[in-house]
């Protein structure tokens, strides 16, 4: 046990990452059978839909599990309120400034993790009072920062000044890329795109063969010259957008048809850099016992590299 499994619950510091629409019950629910901590999302808006999914995690496990709270997507307080009166131990904020409910969750008993892509986020957030963070490299997948640092850079500035557990997120899929989390300071890890292209994701397999044919060259960085920026899957979409240096937020307009259906011209489809390193589609269960598996295997070897 470290400080993220004490204050996750979870038996491994292994958190899925909260995609729109895609972290649902059957996916969380996976992963913290599995050991890890599944995310519920709420970045879809489907208020009701998400109240649902919360409402039906205790018959799918027993479990701790989570749900996300992206704060500049939220159009009113019903959400906060309906997570901070649901019996949710653990929360993630993202997309905004964690001080706005943290004492509504706090004052609910709820452990709160603030997702930050840059130092200045992460000073921000331990001040405004939150238990951890989930530092997301530029290596991710989905709404990044304008500004490309990555991962073990920023783990390690954010090290300097703050001793606030780390949940290390972008690029990593398997018990290396934890190790090499690790050992730059963090203490858990949280994986998006690995989990997408898992047995138990909801999407198309379309989306999946994707992730698993491309290469760690397979993504661009969008909208550079607006906000927010995403990394997506390389496309005749994305390439088209990618020339153009800027994104109108309605390309996103068709991302069900892209998850569900299958049309990877429907919408950028999100996706990391890792996305060079996975080669199959597995079962949630099987991912985390091989990253845990690894993980201890190379920390071994390290040990006895000693210099």
């Amino acid at each position: 046990m470290n400080r993220v499994t004490k204050l996750t619950g979870s038996r491994y510091p292994i958190i899925q990452a909260p995609m729109g629409w895609i972290a649902r019950r059957k996916l969380a629910s996976a992963v913290c059978n599995a050991g890890g901590l599944g995310i519920l999302e709420t970045s879809s808006g489907e208020v009701e839909n998400c109240i649902a999914e919360i409402q039906a995690m205790p018959e799918l496990t027993d479990q701790p599990f989570g749900v996300n709270l992206p704060l500049l997507f939220l159009a009113d307080d019903k959400m906060v309120n309906i997570v901070a009166e649901a019996g949710v131990k653990f929360v993630t904020t993202s997309a905004g400034d964690p001080s706005k409910y943290i004492h509504v969750l706090k004052d609910a008993g709820i452990t709160v993790f603030h997702a930050v892509p840059s130092l200045k986020g992460a000073l921000k957030a331990v001040d405004a009072g939150v238990d951890g963070l989930v530092v997301e490299g530029t290596e991710g997948g989905g709404f990044k920062a304008s500004e490309e640092v990555g991962l073990h850079v920023l783990i390690q500035s954010i090290k300097k000044h703050t001793d606030i557990p780390i949940v290390a997120a972008g690029g990593i899929v398997d018990g290396r890329g934890m190790a090499a989390a690790f050992a730059a300071g963090a203490e858990g890890i949280q994986m998006g795109t690995r989990f997408v292209s898992s047995l138990e994701s909801p999407v198309h397999d379309n989306y999946k063969n994707k992730i698993i044919e491309s290469s760690e060259e397979g993504t661009f960085i969008l909208n550079k010259k607006g906000r927010p920026c995403i990394r997506a899957l390389k496309s005749s979409l994305t390439e088209e957008i990618y020339e153009k240096g800027v994104m109108d937020m309605s390309a996103l307009g068709g991302i069900k048809s892209l998850y569900f259906d299958g049309d990877m011209e429907a919408a950028p489809a999100l996706a990391g850099q890792s996305i060079g390193l996975i080669d199959e589609v597995k079962p949630v269960k099987n991912i985390i016992e091989e990253t845990i598996a690894e993980f201890n295997a190379i920390c071994d070897e390290m040990l006895k590299a000693k210099l």
